[in-house]
């Protein structure tokens, strides 16, 4: 039976201005590959095996953990089944991010895969750090799943500052062995996902210590479960570590090491190496150590940040379409919320910005390849500036992911705040990308310390990469006359930038001038560093927007509103940002009254498009997950639906529950 669209929703996409595939498309890299998309989340969505029977929320710990265990042990048997079918050729790495990290896996496991680290973290560490004997050992064990790992690195006392991690790897010449050693409580390994019940071996980050030496964190792999009994091993202490805001079927754990002993050849060693009398081998460079945490922060930004907030977007834009209040007019009844200024410009920012940030890791990802490709011809000119763009996007992106799910949960209302509208589940997972994988401001204060480097480069001549090449000339970008067009925009954001950095090279130096040290110097202008570095990024991510703009091979419907979509972004950065733009560029007092208007008239050129931009994203009900978001509008129906899944409405007679209240209240009273 064919389901009624909303009247109002369907309204709004008979407005849209332009085509609404071509727009899919081209957000997925083709026609071909969208087709490919829809067809692997077709064959995997379709499974009644994956589907829930009682909503996640009803769920106790124990019971979401072995769901989470259920249905990934489904998706693997189905994976396999999938390549053995599928002419596409798809990189079964790719498959496997997607179901278990992507948009697909989370609609199947929504509070996060017990196995999901395994794929992206374990494997491509052993890929990234094994040499060719390593892999051949190891990969191919853990593809098929014959051992199940995770990546155990921060520890209860250590995150981001991983030089001072203290677990201890000791090595034994007599043994041929590596001896493991937690030796205090703030050692323990703490958060890796899977860590505590389902995998039975980690890549475990550890102080190499050798003839006496330490040298510094090395990658190990270490068996911690017997691999029939699951039982752990000797010396091993292991566990989960507890329920979280969100999450919680990843089963994040903790670990700690009691002379433990491993092999010599389960140090990985393409890079640093131990010989058989103890003898150490400094890598060409140490930071090719830290090749995982750059690889999952680029997935981060690529993956993650952009799904949450165009999810976001649909569900608040298709909401707002449907949903009728108050009067705009006396008499006129009551009109669709989407028409209130106020509420677009909750929304249409998240529209633009989910877009903005999917063309800056774009980049991002290209040369991550480029970079880690160049890596094996021993070429680390790139690496500085792929680790400061990783990290100062990873930063500003996840705290802009958050900001937005919780905007547009708030565009929606009472409703918005009921599990049923998924903004409970994704303002927790968003929530998280801002911590894991280094803290947000520790990673803003690490691309600050490669800005002030190209700062002094800047200042002495020397050439500076793609990124940070504005720093040459960002002064000489003053005009005369300020104008909305994006060229003078971008060239506003590139002066604050430029203008922030500066500031803060000065204000370091003239501190050392005065005679303190440079930690404390360093210290003393960390609030202005962190901000400089904020607005690196977002002149980076403004860049990127214009530049795809300007070389769009697109019909000129579709280049206009996506145009508009840019000078949104510009405007509704520089309206939140306003003191910088007056204090580091050519904008005047006289001209904010231009940006408030560009603003205003791009929500109202936004209006027609909205439900057809969110339509562009292509994100199916059950991977959206959301009463208030499903593409046939009948919003008030699925509430009442999802209001009766409760336990406590399958009983129609007075439940054990309700007579034990009434004989509290007897007994009380």
């Amino acid at each position: 039976m064919k389901i009624k669209v909303n009247e109002d929703l369907q309204k709004e996409r008979e407005k849209c201005t332009f085509n609404i595939e071509e727009l899919t498309y081209f957000l997925d890299g083709g026609a071909d590959k969208t087709f490919s998309r829809r067809k692997l989340e077709s064959f995997f969505l379709s499974d009644l095996n994956l589907k829930d029977e009682i909503p996640m929320e009803y769920l106790s710990h124990k019971e979401r953990y072995e769901a989470a265990v259920r249905k990934s042990c489904i998706l693997f048997k189905k994976v396999n089944e999938w390549q053995q079918n599928d002419d596409s050729g798809s990189n079964s790495m790719d498959i496997y991010k997607s179901l278990l990290g992507g948009s697909v896996g989370s609609a199947i496991i929504k509070d996060g895969s017990p196995f999901a680290v395994h794929y992206v973290m374990f494997i491509p560490t052993i890929m990234g750090q094994g040499t060719l004997e390593q892999q051949g050992e190891w990969v191919g064990r853990a593809f098929s799943n014959q051992i199940i790992g995770t990546y155990a690195q921060t520890e209860l006392g250590h995150g981001t500052f991983i030089r001072g991690l203290e677990t201890m790897c000791t090595y034994d010449p007599a043994t041929e062995e590596f001896v493991l050693n937690s030796p205090t409580l703030t050692s323990y390994k703490w958060w890796p996902g899977g860590l505590g019940h389902t995998c039975n071996y980690a890549v475990v980050i550890a102080q190499l210590y050798t003839q006496g030496k330490c040298h510094g964190i090395h990658p190990f792999i270490v068996q911690l479960r017997d691999e029939e009994t699951w039982e752990p091993m000797p010396g091993i202490k292991i566990g989960e570590i507890g329920s979280k805001l969100g999450m919680n079927s990843t089963n994040n754990g903790y670990l700690a090491f009691d002379n433990v002993r491993i092999p010599r050849m389960n140090m990985l060693m393409k890079n640093a190496q131990v010989l058989k009398d103890g003898t150490y081998k400094k890598s060409v460079n140490d930071k090719l150590t830290y090749g995982t945490m750059i690889f999952v922060r680029v997935l981060i930004v690529r993956d993650l940040v952009s799904n949450y907030i165009s999810k976001a977007a649909i569900i608040a834009t298709r909401y707002s379409s449907v949903r009728r209040q108050s009067e705009l007019k006396p008499g006129a009844g009551e009109p669709q919320i989407l028409d209130y200024q106020t509420q677009q410009y909750k929304i249409f920012p998240a529209i633009a910005i989910s877009l903005a940030y999917k063309f800056a890791a774009t980049w991002l990802w290209n040369v991550y390849n480029d970079v880690t490709s160049k890596l094996e011809e021993g070429d680390l000119e790139r690496l500085p500036e792929l680790h400061a763009m990783a990290c100062c996007l990873k930063a500003v992106s996840t705290a802009d992911a958050a900001v937005a799910v919780t905007t547009c949960r708030l565009a929606c209302g009472g409703h918005g705040y009921m599990n049923c509208s998924n903004f409970p589940n994704m303002y927790a997972m968003a929530s998280a990308t801002e911590t894991y994988e280094g803290e947000n401001t520790v990673l803003l204060l690490q691309t600050a310390r490669y800005l002030m480097k190209a700062c002094q480069d800047a200042k002495s001549g020397l050439k500076l990469t793609e990124t940070i090449s504005y720093l040459n000339n960002f002064k000489s970008l003053r005009r005369n006359n300020w104008s909305t067009d994006l060229d003078c925009i971008c060239n506003a954001f590139l002066q604050v930038a430029g203008g922030k950095i500066e500031n803060c090279y000065f204000s370091i130096n003239k501190l050392i001038n005065s005679g303190m040290s440079q930690e404390d110097a360093w210290n003393e202008t960390s609030i202005k560093l962190s901000k400089a570095t904020e607005a690196h990024c977002r002149a980076f991510v403004i860049q990127s927007f214009i530049t795809t703009v300007k070389t769009l091979q697109l019909s000129s419907e579709l280049i206009k509103i996506l145009t508009v979509l840019c000078k949104l972004v510009c405007a509704h950065w520089m309206l939140n940002q306003m003191g910088d733009f007056l204090q580091y560029s050519n904008l005047k007092p006289t001209d904010i009254p231009s940006i408030q208007s560009l603003l205003e008239e791009c929500l109202k050129q936004i209006r027609p498009n909205a439900v057809g931009l969110v339509d562009s994203f292509d994100v199916r009900d059950e991977i959206l997950g959301s009463a208030l978001g499903v593409y046939d509008g009948n919003v008030y129906e699925r509430l009442i639906e999802d209001a009766n899944k409760s336990p406590l409405n399958q009983v129609n007679n007075v439940s054990g529950l309700q007579l034990m209240q009434i004989n509290c209240f007897k007994l009380y009273n």
